[in-house]
C-alpha cells in the first residue's frame, strides 16, 4: 500500500523549470582567427559575457560554454570550436542537454548581404549559403532558430569571398566593429524579451551616437 495514497506521481515530480536560452556566436578557433570578419560572432558573444558578468568560459560540447543571466533570464553563450564549417555539432549537443527548443536559440553571425556597420535579426528561413548555419539546420532538423545578421560586406566577387571573411578587419574599420558588439551586448536583454524590433532601434541608435 502506498503511503501517502492521496499524493500522484505526478504530484510528486518537481515542476519542470522554464527554457532558458541558447546564444550562440560563430566563428573559428584560435588566434590565426580570432581577429577575422568571420569571427564577429565569437567577438559578440564576447561582448555579452563581459557585459552581463558571466563566468569564464569552460570547454563543454565541443565549444566554449558560460552560464549567466541576460534580462533576468537564464542564458547559455556558446562558441563552438569545431571550425565553422561544422558548428553544428557543438550547438547540437548543447541544445538537446539543456532541452532548448530551436525557437529559443540565437545565433549571432557575420553576413555578407548586409552593410558593414548594419545589423537585423531574422527568424529562421534559409542560410544564404553561410556554412556555419547550414551545420546548425542540419543538426537541429530545422532552420527555425533566430539569426543575429551582422553585416560585414561583400567583397563584390564571389570568388574572393573566402579570403575576405578570414582576412581581419582593416584598422579602419575597428571603430563600428568595436561599436557594433558593444550596442549588440548592452541591449542583448531585448532579444530575451523577444522584442526584436526595439533591439535592432536600440543598437542602430548607439551605433550612431
Amino acid at each position: 500500500m502506498a503511503l501517502f495514497p492521496f499524493l500522484s506521481l505526478k504530484s510528486l515530480t518537481r515542476k519542470s523549470e522554464p527554457a532558458m536560452w541558447l546564444f550562440v556566436g560563430l566563428g573559428n578557433p584560435g588566434d590565426k582567427y580570432a581577429k577575422n570578419r568571420h569571427n564577429i560572432g565569437f567577438m559578440a558573444i564576447g561582448a555579452i559575457a563581459d557585459h552581463s558578468g558571466f563566468p569564464p568560459f569552460k570547454s563543454k560540447f565541443q565549444g566554449l560554454l558560460s552560464e549567466g543571466e541576460v534580462g533576468g533570464e537564464k542564458v547559455i553563450l556558446l562558441k563552438p570550436q569545431t571550425y565553422m564549417n561544422e558548428s553544428g555539432q557543438s550547438v547540437g549537443k548543447a541544445a538537446k542537454f539543456y532541452k532548448i527548443p530551436p525557437a529559443r536559440i540565437i545565433v549571432f553571425h557575420d553576413e555578407l548581404d548586409l552593410e558593414p556597420c548594419k545589423m537585423r535579426v531574422k527568424d529562421g528561413g534559409g542560410v544564404a549559403g553561410h556554412n556555419g548555419l547550414r551545420s546548425i539546420k542540419a543538426h537541429l532538423g530545422t532552420p527555425d532558430f533566430k539569426r543575429v545578421r551582422i553585416g560585414i560586406g561583400h567583397p563584390g566577387d564571389k570568388n574572393r569571398v573566402s579570403p575576405y571573411v578570414l582576412s581581419d578587419f582593416a584598422k579602419a574599420e575597428g571603430p563600428w566593429v568595436e561599436k557594433m558588439i558593444d550596442s549588440i551586448a548592452r541591449y542583448s536583454d531585448y532579444l530575451v524579451k523577444q522584442n526584436d524590433a526595439d533591439f535592432m532601434t536600440r543598437v542602430a541608435e548607439n551605433i550612431k551616437a
